[in-house]
Order: C-alpha cells, then sequence, then structure tokens
C-alpha cells in the first residue's frame, strides 16, 4: 500500500542521458541504444523511505525543441524535478532559462535538482563542476549533483534526494 504518491519530471535538453538515467533506476541496467523521447514517457517506481511506501512516478521529458509547447502540460502536478545536462556538452546548459520558464511556471515552488550526466567521461567533460555549481545556485535549486548512468554513480543517491526534500517540503517526515 502506498502512502506517498510522488510525480517527478526529468527535464533538459535532448542527448543529455535522462531516459538512460531513468532506465538506469528502474532497472539497475545500463542501455546505451534507448531511442529518442516522443513527448514524454512515464515510469513508476516503489520505494521505501522513513517508514513510508512511496510510489514515484517519473516522467522523463522529450529534450527537443519541437516537443517543447507539450511540456507544460506534463509539467504540472509535478512534486519535484530533474534539470539534467551534459556534462561533456556545455551547449546541453543553452537553454536552462526556458527549462525553467517551462516548469517553474507550471508547478508550485517544488524542489529542483541539477545534474550533470555522464561525468564517467573525464577526458571529455567541458562543464567544469564548479562553473555548474554556480548556476545551480544562481537559479536556485535545492541542490546540485553528478552522475553516470554507465557506472551508476548517483543515480539512487539523486532520487533519494530528491525524494527526501519533497517529503519534507510536503511535512511528511
Amino acid at each position: 500500500m502506498t502512502d506517498v504518491f510522488l510525480k517527478i519530471c526529468i527535464f533538459g535538453d535532448g542527448g543529455v542521458g535522462k531516459s538512460t538515467f531513468i532506465q538506469r533506476y528502474l532497472t539497475g541496467d545500463f542501455d546505451d541504444t534507448l531511442k529518442i523521447t516522443i513527448g514524454a514517457n512515464f515510469h513508476s517506481k516503489q520505494l521505501e523511505i522513513d517508514s513510508k511506501q512511496i510510489t514515484l512516478q517519473l516522467w522523463d521529458l522529450a529534450g527537443e525543441e519541437r516537443f517543447r509547447i507539450i511540456l507544460p502540460t506534463y509539467a504540472m502536478g509535478s512534486s519535484g524535478g530533474i534539470f539534467m545536462f551534459d556534462s561533456t556538452r556545455y551547449s546541453s546548459l543553452n537553454n536552462l532559462d526556458a527549462w525553467l520558464e517551462i516548469v517553474r511556471q507550471n508547478t508550485r515552488g517544488i524542489p529542483l535538482l541539477m545534474l550533470a550526466s555522464k561525468v564517467d567521461l573525464i577526458e571529455e567533460r567541458s562543464v567544469p563542476s564548479e562553473s555548474a555549481m554556480e548556476l545551480a545556485i544562481k537559479y536556485d535549486f535545492y541542490a546540485y549533483g553528478e552522475c553516470s548512468s554507465k557506472s551508476g554513480i548517483y543515480v539512487e543517491d539523486a532520487f533519494e534526494l530528491l525524494t527526501r526534500a519533497i517529503m519534507e517540503q510536503k511535512n511528511i517526515i
């Protein structure tokens, strides 16, 4: 029996690794053959935090600009969100303002996590951690983290951190 139901939107430009991040969280596996998301996909995961049964509904929002017109509808009702960018592609931060506008206009002060993906590709990294942290502070993100869907680094931790932030905000803890 679920005590808490939370909707979490994962958003950011196309190709940053949102779908593989979600897949790694759900199955523990890394699949680099996933196809581009069209519109939105959603998945559910059950977990327990502090003796509470929680169902997370994870919404994977398409990153392609042509789908942005429908994204406000998908963002509505979210309890929290993860903005993901590719640490090897600085241009994946170019649309941060547009993404935050969509999410923040269609939600009410939800906790947002800023997450750098593909941090296992150390030699290809183009976004320094310090620069990303400065942006996270500037844009008032709840927290900043770095993950790798390939190695599994910070995948589960990111969801637990955000879930706890949401539960705290909703006075569920």
